[in-house]
């Protein structure tokens, strides 16, 4: 059965091209024809792992074309996962299956409200990539994707297999929302600071005493939100992350320097959202999202 990946940026052409490289039906869907002209004109997906360049001439199309789809896996951007899913809902066959790859937590919730009749599986990864240009895919990190089904966890899909001998790996947990909160608040400790500090990952280790604090502020929030059990440990997870990826730029300072909207809605905007809605203050927290969105107007960008 094919796979459609609908957002081909860094996950998501990673996804296509391992899952090409297998021998997996896949399709890449662009959000318009100009981008799939230019994507033709470029002869294909590229990839760069480790020293390994490679070019691989997956079939796409636009929203518009008629094909059903069974397997979708979304992975574009938080901001634009609603949209870009109604683009294609009508071409969804009833029980389709719609993997959700998005950074934080708030978009998963409106796509699986825009298609009722399709299975959403929420993913949370922590594999590295990014897009050096146009459409060459570099492979930044290798990590591990979580996927779930909030509504039958018990539901394990038959393909699972399939994405691990692609090169994908993934397991399959019967608590997913974890998954996303551990991830949300390893990301709000992280991303923000360094767009503000404009470092790569490992420079935020002269930044511990911030760091301490932001965690800590963090853990009281995952108490709060019935995941206590993510709180303990969380500093130490959050540096052990830092040291893992200390050459990398992270995907919100990616977006900075491109120019590009953040996806600071979906993550420090939800953690203080949720904060409030448990009457919780969350005073450093509050501080570096009003920094961050100072930064952003600085730099003419979006603060939602």
């Amino acid at each position: 059965m094919s796979w459609h990946i609908l957002g081909a940026g860094s996950l998501g052409g990673l996804w296509a091209a391992r899952l090409f490289r297998a021998g997996t039906p896949v399709r890449l869907i662009f959000r318009d024809r100009l981008r799939l002209a230019q994507y033709r004109t470029a002869g294909g997906l590229s990839l760069r792992e480790g020293e390994q360049d490679s070019l691989y001439p997956l079939p796409a199309e636009t929203p518009q074309d008629a094909s059903p789809i069974r397997r979708l896996l979304v992975t574009c951007k938080a901001y634009d996962a609603e949209n870009a899913v109604a683009a294609v809902a009508s071409r969804l066959v009833p029980g389709a299956e719609v993997v959700l790859l998005q950074n934080g937590i708030g978009s998963q919730e409106r796509v699986i409200e825009r298609i009722p009749r399709a299975r959403c599986i929420l993913a949370s990864s922590t594999e590295g990539a990014f897009r050096e240009s146009g459409f060459k895919i570099v492979q930044a990190g290798k990590g591990h994707t979580w996927l779930g089904d909030p509504i039958h966890p018990e539901h394990t899909p038959d393909w699972l297999g399939e994405l691990n001998e692609a090169g994908i790996p993934v397991q399959w947990t019967a608590d997913i929302q974890s998954q996303l909160w551990r991830k949300l608040a390893i990301n709000c400790a992280i991303n923000p600071l360094t767009v503000l500090y404009n470092c790569r990952n490992g420079e935020l280790n002269a930044h511990a005493h911030e760091i301490n604090k932001i965690t800590n502020e963090l853990g009281r929030l995952l108490k709060a939100v019935e995941h206590e059990d993510l709180a303990p440990g969380l500093q130490e997870a959050v540096l052990a992350v830092i040291d893992a990826t200390a050459d990398n730029t992270s995907s919100m300072l990616q977006d900075v320097i491109y120019g590009r909207r953040t996806e600071i809605s979906f993550l420090l905007g939800y953690a203080l959202q949720e904060a409030q809605r448990h009457g919780l203050i969350l005073e450093t927290l509050e501080q570096l999202y009003r920094r961050l969105r100072d930064h952003l107007e600085t730099h003419g960008l979006p603060v939602d």
